[in-house]
């Protein structure tokens, strides 16, 4: 098989080329001697070729005709591996021009035929893998973002396969953040529109009876404005943490400094002391010698601590005291606000910092109301520092914790 291979190869037929050429015009130029002598013997039609044997000589006129003869059929038995390479190249330049259905006719052995019939396997591969990405790719169009185009290691189409699912898959991801954007949307009109409709009923309805007369006395009368005037502090309260939690989200520029934590709550702690000794409860700031340092808008910040303080000393009065802790863990500060009041339901737990979310409705009338964004306004303003928050409440204490990058 080695033997056949070996005599098989073009190189070997171009030798046979060149030896058969080479034995022809010898052949040739012999046939040509003898035929020359023959002629010689006729006195009256040799003027010509003694004319050439006495002026050129025999030698060059046998050298001449000898190239001439063997390029002759060098040229003639050479044309058949020439026309097929040819023809190879031909379809490897459809192929270059992306038409990989034209295969390279394999009509022998040899080289030419080995690269005829692995550039047919190449545009085959090719082929194929084009459809499988184009039938993804049609998936794709049809909304099948799933659809995942098989991924050849090692292979350039493969990169590209590897490119349109990481496409598909960012698309997909945009295509629900849009939806939930929208959801998000509509959830907050129907938020505002009932929470604001709630107030301004209320008021409506008690100017209506003022405007009307329908009091007995000034006492009533008095009694009717106080309602009116609390329930317009609840809307003017509803619209100003609506209109600081969108402008919170919607990339609020942030006025970022170094902030020790341990002085930010002490101080914070200090100018809650009229509402602690109000509720009857105490603050106790658990702070470690060194400093905590972050990075943060001071003032934002403020707000955010200042709505989970309020919620514990609203919710967590029954406990007397509030704990925060500050801790400093592998870079980032840790912050705990710890009440002792009820506990959250579990099933509330999930949703707290949701947008007009209240775990107890009938406990948020008791103890003044809310508009169901302090929460949200919180985690809007940690995330944008770049930190978390987490709640997590048990029948021993109620802890809202939030961890933030800090600094050196």
């Amino acid at each position: 098989m080695t033997r056949m291979k070996l005599f098989n190869s073009i190189r070997w037929r171009f030798l046979l080329i060149h030896i058969v050429s080479s034995l022809l015009t010898a052949l040739v130029l012999l046939l040509g001697n003898l035929l020359a002598n023959y002629i010689l013997q006729f006195n009256k039609i040799n003027a010509a070729l003694v004319w050439v044997i006495n002026h050129i000589g025999s030698m060059p006129v046998m050298v001449v005709s000898g190239a001439a003869l063997y390029l002759f059929f060098y040229y003639m038995l050479s044309r058949p591996l020439v026309r097929y390479a040819s023809e190879i190249a031909d379809t490897l330049q459809l192929m270059e021009n992306g038409k990989f259905h034209a295969p390279v006719p394999v009509q022998s052995p040899h080289e030419l035929g080995l690269i005829a019939s692995r550039a047919n396997r190449v545009a085959e591969e090719l082929n194929e893998y084009l459809r499988e990405i184009n039938h993804g790719l049609q998936e794709i169009a049809k909304g099948h973002f799933q659809y995942d185009i098989p991924v050849k290691p090692d292979h350039d189409l493969g990169e590209i396969a590897k490119s349109i699912n990481e496409m598909s898959a960012q698309l997909h991801h945009s295509i629900q953040e849009e939806r939930k954007a929208e959801k998000t949307k509509n959830d907050l009109i129907t938020g505002v529109s009932h929470d604001l409709r709630t107030p301004l009923t209320s008021i409506l309805g008690f100017l209506e009876l003022i405007e009307k007369d329908r009091y007995f006395d000034e006492v009533e009368l008095r009694y009717y404005i106080g309602i009116a005037y609390e329930k317009s502090v609840t809307l003017k309260k509803l619209i100003d943490d609506l209109f600081e939690y969108t402008r919170i989200n919607n990339d609020m520029p942030l006025d970022l400094k170094q902030i020790d934590m341990n002085d930010f709550f002490r101080q914070l702690a200090e100018e809650f002391v009229p509402n602690l000794e109000s509720a009857g409860v105490s603050c106790r700031v658990h702070a470690p010698d060194h400093p905590v340092i972050i990075k943060a808008d001071g003032d934002h910040l403020v707000r955010a601590y200042e709505n989970l303080i309020s919620n514990a000393i609203r919710y967590g009065s029954a406990g007397k005291r509030i704990d925060i802790y500050i801790q400093e863990r592998e870079d980032k500060a840790i912050i705990q606000v710890v009440n002792y009041g009820d506990p959250i339901p579990e099933r509330d737990l999930p949703f707290i910092f949701d947008r007009f979310y209240r775990a107890d409705k009938s406990r948020s009338k008791q103890t003044g109301g809310g508009t169901g964004l302090g929460l949200a306004i919180t985690k809007s303003i940690i995330e944008v520092h770049g930190g978390t928050i987490s709640a997590s409440s048990s029948e021993r204490q109620t802890c809202f914790e939030t961890i933030l990058p800090a600094t050196e």
